[in-house]
C-alpha cells in the first residue's frame, strides 16, 4: 500500500473478500487505493483466490465475478511474483508472501491466523486492515 509516496503493501484475499461482500473496513481499504492514498499490489494468485472464494462461498454469478476482477484490476498493482515461499502451512499464505516480496511491499494487510503469527517477513511488516488505517492515521 502507497501513502502518497511511502508505504506499499498487499492485502490478501480475505480484505477484497470483506471489502465486496462486507463492505466495512476492507472497503475502506479499496476507497483509498481507487482515490490514489494507497496502493494495493496483487498476483494472478491473490485474485483466483478471491474470485474461487467469492464463486464458490458466496455465489456470486459469473457476470458478478467478471467485473468485480476488472474493478480489482483497475485500482491494484498487479505483479508476476519470481520467488517461491514455502514457509506457512497453507499454500495460499505464501502466495501472498511472494506477492509482497515481489512488489517490494512495506505491509502485508491480513486477517489470515497465520500471516499475523509471522508479524513480519524480512522488512514487510503483517498487520490487520484495522491497524494498518491505525498506523495511516498517526
Amino acid at each position: 500500500m502507497s501513502r502518497a509516496a511511502g508505504d506499499w503493501g498487499n492485502v490478501d484475499s480475505n480484505i477484497f473478500i470483506s471489502a465486496l461482500e462486507f463492505q466495512g473496513i476492507g472497503l475502506r481499504l479499496i476507497a483509498m487505493a481507487q482515490s490514489g492514498i494507497i496502493r494495493i499490489d496483487t498476483s494472478d494468485a491473490i485474485l483466483a483466490e478471491t474470485i474461487g472464494v467469492l464463486r464458490d462461498k458466496f455465489h456470486w454469478d459469473g457476470y458478478r465475478l467478471h467485473f468485480a476482477r476488472l474493478e480489482l484490476l483497475k485500482i491494484t498493482n498487479r505483479v508476476q511474483p519470481t520467488q517461491k515461499i514455502a514457509i506457512v502451512d497453507d499454500p495460499d499464505d505464501d502466495r501472498i508472501l511472494e506477492c509482497a516480496v515481489a512488489a517490494g511491499s512495506d505491509y502485508i494487510l491480513s486477517y489470515d491466523k497465520d500471516l499475523l503469527r509471522l508479524k513480519e517477513y524480512g522488512w514487510i511488516k503483517i498487520v490487520t486492515g484495522s491497524d494498518f488505517l491505525l498506523l495511516l492515521a498517526r
